[in-house]
């Protein structure tokens, strides 16, 4: 998997390997409007997680998810580290890490 220095580095990398929908997270799924979709944890796995660090706070640093659907949509899903890690069902965040999968 590569490394990246910043995260606009990462998005533009992920977009050109077809990356380029939007999701969003919730507690028992993901989702990306302006396809009308939601996956639940079982339509979905994470091929890739790139974690930054806030330069000057720590609170300011976000994780980059790659995450392809089983049914082959590709999307990215960018968060505050660890925000909503409370309020996720126990499903979501095993989901939200790196299966077995070979990484693309």
């Amino acid at each position: 998997m590569k490394t990246f220095e910043t995260l606009s580095e990462a998005l533009a990398d992920l977009k050109k390997r077809g990356y380029i929908h939007d999701f969003n997270l919730h507690p028992h799924w993901i989702e990306c409007p302006p396809l009308n979709i939601q996956l639940k944890p079982t339509e979905f796995h994470v091929d890739e997680v790139h974690r930054f660090e806030g330069m000057t706070n720590p609170d300011d640093s976000s994780i980059l998810m790659a995450i392809q659907s089983t049914s082959g949509i590709k999307g990215i899903l960018v968060d505050a580290y660890g925000v909503y890690a409370e309020s996720l069902s126990p499903e979501m965040i095993k989901r939200l890490t790196i299966d077995s999968r070979t990484s693309h």
